[in-house]
């Protein structure tokens, strides 16, 4: 007998999701804590070992690939339509404090520890390359491209192509996929 690598619909309205849209397949090896708190939109594609964890929104046409973790805490993490996360990527709404002026990890009781939390927003047509890592309180503008390997510390400007540690605008990014978007949707919100 051969299992699906996929959840059945039925198991994943049974998850209890905060909302699930149409034809959403996630594999049946992610992690996803509290759906209840998750909330999915429609023709969305989560593939092996992805981590969700916190208030998170994801769009329509939405795809996060292999070994994503998305880790969004009380802050929360939006993907808004047509985003995307390639392998690997990682994004933070909530960090610990680095600087050494108290205790950092989530086994130390509260009073010892010093959370940066802050929503993550992809905003619509997003790709982040494989490896990315987007920290707390960062705003990836609408069409933004980024590299792979990239850290994006600081909100980007629209329809760029980013890359670097940290994360720079090297170029414009095109616009004739929104044509595409027109036609698939017919001139609909996904």
């Amino acid at each position: 007998m051969t299992i699906d690598p996929y959840y059945s619909k039925k198991e994943l309205q049974e998850m209890g999701f905060k909302s699930l849209g149409r034809q959403v397949l996630i594999s049946r090896t992610c992690r996803i804590y509290s759906p209840e708190r998750i909330s999915l939109g429609s023709h969305v594609l989560i593939d092996d070992f992805t981590i969700m964890n916190g208030e998170i929104t994801v769009g329509s046409y939405v795809h996060i690939s292999s070994n994503c973790e998305l880790y969004a805490g009380q802050a929360g993490i939006t993907m808004e339509d047509f985003s995307g996360l390639s392998s690997r990527c990682t994004l933070y709404a909530t960090s610990d404090d680095y600087s050494g002026a108290c205790l950092t990890n989530p086994t130390i009781p509260a009073a010892f520890r010093r959370e940066t939390e802050a929503p993550v927003h992809l905003k619509k047509h997003v790709i982040l390359g494989s490896g990315c890592v987007v920290l707390p309180g960062v705003t990836v503008e609408e069409g933004c491209a980024v590299g792979s390997m990239s850290l994006v510390s600081r909100s980007t400007d629209p329809w760029g192509v980013y890359g670097g540690i940290p994360a720079r605008r090297l170029k414009d990014r095109k616009r004739d996929l929104l044509a595409d978007e027109e036609k698939l949707t017919g001139g609909k919100r996904a």
